[in-house]
């Protein structure tokens, strides 16, 4: 039971010189790698820059303990940071105390949410997003948050959220470009989409190992950060108009309880629930592949409870809301991370930089974070998966599509919001007219194939009628008036068998629906079988009175169905 609660007791009994080593390594080269993302995350959630630095302290030590992933790493990613700001702009005006007191009222209710829902073991709740609602959202978000950084790669100071009206800003405002402020973040862009595009094999070239140069390429933000902020600094280009960080507190941030506003907890319950359920499922997807690959697996359940209690540690420490990011974890598994304890050494080293180093972040021009969250942001643009949905099917296609418009025209809240709802209806649309098939007998075979689409044997007393669906409450009609169709077109249809091989439930609804077509079925004297009904679907049939009503028979398998029924009547 307490490995079950405690992941970290099942690897560390087991912990030596070796591991430690290697997690050692991994947690220096991404505490280097995520400051600048940490910086930049929390900028684009409209936060103070050392808000990104605080909420990779604590969440990353909470999720070491609590995590059943031995290399996800916890903290501010950018999705999550475009859903915070917008949710946090509704309630306070950016810069201002009562933002900040909300950023914490909105890390704890994320945190309660994920909490109570994996103590409930309700990871299931991710399967109502839909892939291509996520990846309509996600490509939405990715727009979103590039234009938002728009007026910080250009030293414009645009106060839109929304996208038209950002746009419709920009072009107004576009007269007024700080060209040094232009300079440097169109520099940092066009350097690192130049390293992420070409580093790599150049590096190669030169005779680096391949883990040399993939470490470097991923150094590009690290670079960029070094290298503007030592421009900006020799030649006083923040005295020039240039933003930059400023002063970022030293220390460590202190443990706090933000205070009960029954009015501003509930706006930010349904943004909370949203960020919950979004971060869980980035989080969990990312988990799961980098499982596989080491042959590991992850519990769904347990990481809501660690992610829920990084979520709270975030609230209780001047964080934002976190989960686990896509560049953070590819770096952590790459860097050679064996266990969660690789992440605790990460927010070690990160809160040794706060405590010291804070002081050289302090000419960072903001165009190079602007310019690192624009390009961290591409692999949210999911152009292949958009064309591959338009080609495989029109509905899913429809779900995404009205995902990304709501996204880009009402927001982040409204376009998934509008996606898990669609999705949820096409289901029911989908499922409420199952797929079935009147089947007869390949030739000299056993098996049973659609008549129109092989050819077959059949006989004009017998129907064997393969339902392709579960039987519940929204297709139950839709059965009854299959089969009543299938009875009016046959006059000579004596048997009328229900193959359920792809029933896995007949609910209560369908359950009655079977009752009005055995009832039917006897009074045009037509008797109802069932055939290869599942063993679960079986046990509840039996706790029912159908089973001794239904005129006819249970077969184990279809062809025993037609040996026995296809006989002619003596």
């Amino acid at each position: 039971m307490l490995r079950r609660y405690l992941p970290i007791l099942t690897w560390l009994p087991h912990y030596n010189r070796r591991l430690a080593t290697a997690d050692v390594l991994a947690g220096v080269i991404v505490t280097i790698m995520v400051i600048p993302q940490s910086l930049a995350y929390a900028v684009l959630a409209g936060l103070p820059a050392v808000v990104g630095l605080y909420a990779s302290l604590l969440p990353a030590i909470a999720y070491a303990l609590l995590g059943t992933s031995r290399t996800l790493a916890v903290g501010p990613v950018a999705i999550i940071a475009l859903m915070t700001g917008a949710a946090l702009s509704g309630v306070a005006a950016p810069g201002s105390a009562e933002y900040l007191h909300a950023a914490l009222i909105l890390s704890l209710l994320s945190g309660v949410i994920l909490l109570l829902m994996g103590l409930l073991r309700m990871g299931f709740v991710a399967n109502f997003l839909s892939h291509p609602v996520i990846a309509g959202f996600l490509t939405a978000s990715g727009v979103l948050i590039a234009a938002s950084q728009v007026g910080h790669l250009a030293g414009l100071d645009l106060a839109a959220r929304d996208l038209l009206p950002r746009l419709a800003e920009l072009i107004t405002a576009l007269p007024g470009l700080h060209l040094p402020t232009l300079a440097i973040g169109l520099g940092t862009l066009a350097f690192l989409l130049l390293l992420r595009q070409q580093g790599r094999p150049a590096l190669r070239r030169l005779g680096l190992s391949r883990p040399l140069a993939d470490l470097l390429t991923r150094s590009g933000p690290v670079f960029a950060v070094l290298v503007t902020a030592t421009v900006t600094w020799q030649f006083t280009l923040n005295e020039r108009g240039v933003a930059v960080i400023g002063d970022i507190p030293q220390g460590l941030p202190a443990l706090s309880l933000p205070g009960f506003d029954a009015g501003l907890w509930q706006a930010l319950l349904i943004p909370a629930l949203l960020i919950s359920v979004v971060g869980f499922v980035e989080s969990v997807s990312m988990g799961q592949m980098l499982a596989a690959r080491r042959r590991e697996r992850i519990s769904p359940n347990q990481e809501l409870v660690a992610l829920g209690s990084a979520n709270l540690a975030a609230g209780f420490s001047a964080g934002m809301p976190v989960t686990g990011g896509l560049t953070r974890t590819v770096i952590n598994h790459d860097a050679g991370a064996q266990t969660p304890l690789a992440g605790l050494f990460t927010a070690l080293g990160i809160g040794a930089v706060t405590l010291f180093l804070t002081p050289a972040l302090a000419y960072l021009p903001i165009a190079t974070l602007a310019a690192t969250i624009t390009v961290s942001i591409l692999t949210l643009i999911d152009i292949p998966m958009i064309r591959q949905t338009w080609r495989y099917s029109r509905s899913d296609f429809s779900a995404m599509a009205v995902t990304i418009l709501l996204t880009l025209v009402e927001g982040v809240e409204a376009g998934i919001i509008s996606g898990v709802v669609l999705s949820i209806g096409l289901f029911l649309y989908r499922t409420s007219r199952p797929h079935s098939a009147l089947v007869g007998r390949i030739p000299d075979t056993e098996h049973f194939r659609n008549v129109e689409r092989h050819t077959t044997e059949t006989v004009s007393h017998v129907a064997l009628l393969r339902i392709d669906e579960s039987l519940y409450f929204a297709n139950a009609r839709y059965l009854e008036d299959t089969v009543y169709d299938l009875v009016a077109t046959r006059p000579e249809l004596e048997h009328v068998v229900l193959i359920c091989s792809a029933v896995n439930l007949i609910d209560a609804s369908a359950l009655e629906s079977l009752d009005a077509i055995n009832a039917r079925l006897r009074d045009s004297r037509v008797t109802l079988h069932l055939a290869e009904v599942k063993g679960p679907v079986m046990d509840r049939l039996k706790r029912s009175d159908f089973l001794d009503d239904m005129t006819g028979r249970v077969f184990l398998s279809t062809f025993a169905a037609w040996r026995e029924l296809s006989r002619p009547a003596e």
